[in-house]
């Protein structure tokens, strides 16, 4: 459904939608403005299940309509029971929501899905962004998937990985010496300058939506019962506050009961300035990121307090993970589940397991960790951190010698 309305998250003035994201009456950031209300008189149920297994099968709740030319079929990601890393953290029915098989391998498509369509409806040419590593991937394929221009900024140093799987697309990749904060600040400059789709500037409220899809597609997972606790990592924080809004519609359109869901939130902590502010109770403090999670290390998060909010008001916590505890996390869940994710998700794993020891998350109840992206693109951070292969001469004693002898 298309929306007509952008309104303000801050002093609920409404505007047309457009390529707009700041209310000029008070510099708050727009969103879509749903009529939930008519949403509810639909046969929404019948409808998402009819549709496709892709983020548009939600399209009824989303800013605009199905767009065939941008189309990767990204979402209807996995939801994987985690029986063994349940056990060893005393969590009886643990869940990964595994955003790592998405088209570009995080949880990005399903935002740049919906901000690209967005593009094409307001006639742009150009795709870009501002982006640590996922993002840039994703917008490089959706362009090339839509036949359109792309420009990714990207701070210098990231991980060959992510610079390599945005390069593959085509696009012309923009390394700027400085924060992911500084990369932010330029962009917000060009786009005033070019008439650019920068998904995560003038197109975020369009954009933006796209996070709300992990929960919708959890609730419908689950038989469309909503989770006691769900683990979600924290970089600008509008995954968080969108997975938070995704439940609360699901229950205002009357697709689940009253979602009463506790939202946690993921830091690193070499850039934790959501979770010291959660801690302490006061305001955000910008900081300088230092840390290996680097898709998270974003030290102005434009959505953090928003996210705070938001967990406060569902009755979560928000916690931090050192580098040593983001490496461990990638281990253990790689280990018992099989699953093997990027940097950002051994920080969801290690927050997972301090939630479970202090007691923040119920034993007994469906809780969700949200992995957002897979571990290929951030694998030299586990140099050193893993088994060396046993090297053998090609005979049956050398291997027994050098590997039965040690496990016997």
């Amino acid at each position: 459904m298309a929306v007509e309305r952008l309104r303000c998250r801050e002093c609920e003035a409404e505007v047309p939608a457009g390529p707009v994201y700041v209310c000029e009456r008070c510099l708050g950031p727009l969103e879509p403005a749903y009529d939930l209300e008519a949403l509810r008189r639909l046969p929404l149920r019948q409808r998402i299940e009819a549709g496709p297994r892709s983020i548009w099968r939600y399209v009824d709740l989303l800013p605009v309509p199905y767009d065939p030319v941008v189309d990767l079929s990204p979402g209807y990601t996995p939801l994987i029971p985690a029986p063994r890393l349940g056990q060893r953290l005393g969590l009886r029915r643990l869940y990964i929501k595994n955003d790592a098989t998405n088209p570009t391998w995080s949880f990005k498509d399903r935002s740049v899905s919906i901000g690209t369509a967005a593009a094409r409806q307001f006639g742009y040419q150009v795709l870009a962004c501002a982006s640590t590593g996922n993002l840039a991937n994703s917008v490089a394929a959706h362009a090339a998937r839509a036949g359109m221009r792309a420009y990714v900024f990207i701070p210098a140093g990231l991980e060959r990985g992510k610079v390599l799987a945005s390069a593959v697309y085509g696009p012309t990749v923009v390394e700027v010496d400085g924060s992911y904060d500084d990369v932010n600040r330029l962009c917000a400059e060009i786009g005033e300058e070019h008439a650019w789709a920068f998904l995560n500037v003038n197109l975020r409220p369009y954009y933006s939506e796209g996070g709300k899809t992990l929960a919708f597609e959890v609730a419908e997972q689950l038989g469309w019962q909503v989770p006691a606790d769900v683990v979600v990592p924290i970089a600008s924080g509008n995954l968080l506050v969108k997975i938070h809004r995704g439940f609360q519609e699901l229950a205002a359109v009357g697709l689940v009961d009253a979602a009463t869901v506790r939202v946690h939130g993921a830091q690193p902590a070499g850039c934790a300035p959501v979770s010291a502010a959660f801690k302490e109770g006061g305001a955000i403090r910008p900081v300088v990121p230092r840390t290996i999670a680097q898709s998270l290390a974003i030290g102005t998060p434009a959505d953090g307090r928003y996210a705070i909010a938001a967990v406060r008001a569902s009755g979560g916590r928000i916690d931090d993970a050192t580098d040593e505890e983001i490496v461990e996390g990638i281990r253990l869940l790689a280990e018992c589940e099989g699953i093997f994710t990027e940097t950002a998700g051994g920080v969801t794993i290690a927050v997972l397991r301090k939630l479970a020891a202090a007691g923040a998350l119920d034993p007994d109840g469906v809780t969700v960790a949200c992995i957002t992206g897979m571990g290929l693109k951030t694998a030299d951070h586990l140099a050193g951190a893993l088994a060396a292969p046993v090297r053998v001469r090609p005979s049956l004693r050398a291997f027994e010698a050098a590997v039965l002898a040690r496990v016997s």
